[in-house]
C-alpha cells in the first residue's frame, strides 16, 4: 500500500477528524477510548501499527498467558512489551498489504484492547483450576471432597474477601463448582 492509500483507510475507519499525520508517513488515530499508532519504515518496505492495551503493571502476573495467546490466537497481530506497556502490533510488508488485511489488522488490535486482561486472566484462572483438580487426583480426592475442601476454605476465610457476604460467597462456589465439573474428566492425574 502506498502512504496515501493507507491515510484514506485510516479516515474510512475513523474518519478525517480523528486521524492526524504526525511525520511523513506516520498517523495517529485518536479516538475517545485509545490512540493508535501506525507507522511506515523510513524506506516504506514495512507498515507497523501500534496500539497501547494496559501498563506492565497491571500486566506483570499474566505475561505467560500473553505469550500463550501469541502463539495460539492473536493470528497476525501480537501482543509486545515496550517501555513498560504492553502493546498490541501489526507489522506486514507494505507492498504486499491490502485494504481489507489492514482493516482486518486494526479491528483485532481494537479487538485486543477492548477484551484487556480479560482473556488473559480467563487463561490463567483455568490454568490454576487445572492444577488444582491435578493435585486434587493426586492426593485420591474426589470432585466432591475437593468441592468440600473449597467450601470449608471459604468459611474459614482463607480464601475469597475480607467483607464478602454469604451470598457472595454462594456465588463463587457456585462458579467453583462450576469449572470443577467443566474440568474434572478432562485432566488425568
Amino acid at each position: 500500500m502506498k502512504p496515501e492509500e493507507i491515510a484514506g483507510t485510516l479516515a474510512e475507519l475513523f474518519g478525517t477528524a480523528a486521524v492526524s499525520a504526525i511525520a511523513p508517513g506516520s498517523w495517529q488515530v485518536e479516538t475517545e477510548s485509545f490512540r493508535l499508532l501506525v507507522l511506515l519504515a523510513e524506506d516504506n518496505t514495512w507498515l507497523r501499527i501500534l496500539l497501547p492495551i494496559v501498563p506492565i503493571e497491571a500486566a506483570q502476573q499474566f505475561l505467560e498467558q500473553f505469550l500463550e495467546a501469541n502463539f495460539d490466537e492473536t493470528q497476525e497481530v501480537r501482543y509486545a512489551l515496550y517501555e513498560g506497556v504492553v502493546w498490541g502490533v501489526f507489522q506486514h510488508n507494505s507492498s504486499t498489504l491490502v485494504k481489507e488485511d489492514l482493516s482486518s489488522a486494526i479491528a483485532k488490535l481494537t479487538s485486543l484492547y477492548e477484551t484487556g486482561l480479560n482473556d488473559v486472566f480467563n487463561r490463567l484462572i483455568e490454568s490454576r483450576i487445572r492444577q488444582i483438580i491435578l493435585a486434587a487426583k493426586q492426593q485420591g480426592q474426589s470432585l466432591h471432597s475437593t468441592m468440600q475442601n473449597l467450601e470449608r476454605f471459604y468459611t474459614e476465610g482463607l480464601l475469597g474477601e475480607i467483607e464478602q457476604t454469604p451470598e457472595a460467597r454462594e456465588q463463587v462456589l457456585a462458579v467453583w463448582q462450576y469449572q470443577l465439573e467443566r474440568w474434572w474428566n478432562q485432566i488425568e492425574a
